[in-house]
């Protein structure tokens, strides 16, 4: 989702001036920023708007922050929240997951550190969308990947892929010469990311390297701490 396409985004923040100050950072960034100062204003302005994305404090009179994300989810699986909080426990962090939060911030944060971690989510939410999106057909170097048929072609060769395989692979065309993130790849194809999902990705990683080496230019590179990145000259989807 590019900033071109101006972002909406719901605000609910009881403390008044870290309220403005926030909406009036992200105006200057060009979001259209709506503003509640409660739990139950912020569920009434999320009923009657369309969001992008939510950024929900979590200590707030009337109705706090985690039970709105509950009800919040209850209308709306998709749209990613952001919980603020002054709350450094694990064990509130993992509620806050819990109660389906995409990240956690602990107050006080800088407004920097605060808007690439929304950037960055709303690239997820992106990719996620074109992962579901009618693209079908991809040229990856020399291969030609044919989604629905499963089929990865090198000049007159064409192979069959397994369901996760073109799955992985997709997502890869979609983010080509980006990183993808480990947990996002996790949870999109195989809807969990613990250990032995992420261990059972490497294999299925180390397939489509083998399946992609007939050109030399193409390249899937591990990106520590955060990833993949498939590095390719040029994709164009057809």
């Amino acid at each position: 989702m590019e900033n071109n396409q101006k972002i909406n985004l719901l605000l609910v923040e009881d403390d008044h001036n870290l309220g403005n100050l926030l909406k009036e950072y992200l105006e200057e960034k060009e979001y259209i920023v709506t503003l509640a100062a409660d739990g139950k204003e912020g569920l009434k302005k999320f009923k009657n708007g369309l969001f992008d994305i939510c950024v929900l404090d979590v200590m707030m009179p009337i109705m706090d922050g985690f039970t709105l994300a509950k009800e919040i989810r209850i209308l709306n699986h998709d749209v990613p929240l952001i919980f603020l909080t002054a709350k450094a426990m694990k064990e509130d962090a993992i509620e806050g997951f819990n109660a389906g939060a995409d990240d956690y911030m602990i107050k006080p944060f800088s407004t920097e550190e605060f808007l690439l971690r929304l950037k960055a989510i709303l690239r997820r939410t992106s990719s996620k969308s074109m992962y579901n999106s009618e693209l079908k057909e991809f040229q990856i170097g020399q291969y030609h990947f044919d989604f629905d048929h499963q089929t990865l072609t090198f000049k007159d060769e064409s192979m069959r892929l397994t369901t996760r395989e073109a799955q992985l692979l997709k997502l890869f065309c979609l983010n080509q010469n980006e990183v993808l993130d480990r947990n996002y790849a996790l949870k999109t194809i195989w809807q969990d990311d613990n250990y032995f999902n992420g261990r059972s990705m490497d294999v299925y990683i180390t397939k489509l390297r083998k399946y992609l080496k007939n050109d030399p230019e193409i390249e899937i590179i591990n990106v520590h701490g955060k990833g993949f990145k498939m590095l390719v000259p040029q994709v164009v989807n057809k």
